[in-house]
């Protein structure tokens, strides 16, 4: 089955909305200049969260203590390193930290594929950009030859076309299950049916 991943909770609504959807991934914003970022109110907005559902911090540039110690609070159960970390910030975050580690990459006709490939992350999100609310050309990573989480400008409209045309192991949507900036309940929703339709379909 395709791994679900809603990213930029801010409200005790949002991680409610969540609760009733059951993805496998909920993620917490910790960079500053975006409007979801979280900050303190992580530590009750991950606390609310149903168990089975991870915890995911979106980090951009952060410094290994501070990502350490979400997750020593508990707030926080995987990483998702979304600036530019390389592969020895991945080795000192893990000599600090055990939890899994999602790199995340920006997708474009110029990346370096064989740099993505070779990521040391547990697991690699390819993107249009953090935030963005844009796709990317899904050509480009039709034969990446690894694992990863599809992310960039999906929603209910076009999440099941993406599965079927890249076969990720996996969906993330911020953007695309919001009105006027704030996370809709009935998009989540729809966009949890439409995966659960595409795997159906594509009896994954």
């Amino acid at each position: 089955m395709t791994s679900v991943k809603i990213c930029g909770l801010t409200r005790p609504d949002d991680v409610l909305a969540v609760n009733a959807l059951r993805p496998d991934m909920a993620g917490f914003v910790f960079h500053r200049p975006s409007r979801r970022y979280v900050g303190d109110s992580v530590r009750s907005l991950s606390g609310m969260l149903e168990p089975g559902i991870l915890p995911v911090g979106v980090f951009v540039d952060s410094p290994v203590e501070e990502i350490g110690a979400l997750v020593d609070s508990g707030s926080v159960g995987a990483v998702q390193l979304h600036g530019s970390e390389d592969s020895a910030f991945i080795r000192r975050l893990r000599m600090r930290v055990d939890v899994p580690v999602i790199q995340a990459f920006i997708i474009g006709p110029g990346t370096d594929l064989e740099l993505v490939r070779a990521s040391e992350a547990d697991m690699i999100l390819l993107d249009a950009g953090m935030g963005s609310g844009n796709t990317f050309d899904w050509s480009l990573v039709s034969d990446i030859g690894r694992d990863f989480i599809l992310s960039g400008g999906l929603d209910p409209g076009n999440v099941a076309e993406a599965m079927e045309r890249v076969r990720p192991s996996g969906v993330d949507v911020s953007s695309g299950v919001e009105t006027d900036g704030r996370k809709d309940p009935r998009k989540m929703s729809s966009f949890m049916e439409r995966i659960r339709q595409a795997d159906h379909s594509l009896k994954r």
